[in-house]
């Protein structure tokens, strides 16, 4: 599973990066996948903090 959440971390920072090069950076596409970046990364965080608390 946090492979599969890398992989689509990643492929948003792409998106993102192509859009921040392109687009206005308070454009709605731009905004949004900025948004679903946040959520995937937010979602990242949990589990690793959830693996080193479970470590101990």
């Amino acid at each position: 599973m946090e492979k599969k959440l890398l992989r689509r971390i990643e492929g948003l920072r792409k998106k993102l990066n192509k859009f921040g090069h392109t687009d206005n950076l308070i454009d709605s596409k731009v905004v949004e996948v900025s948004q679903q970046l946040d959520c995937l990364l937010n979602q990242y965080q949990k589990i690793r903090t959830y693996r080193q608390l479970s470590f101990w």
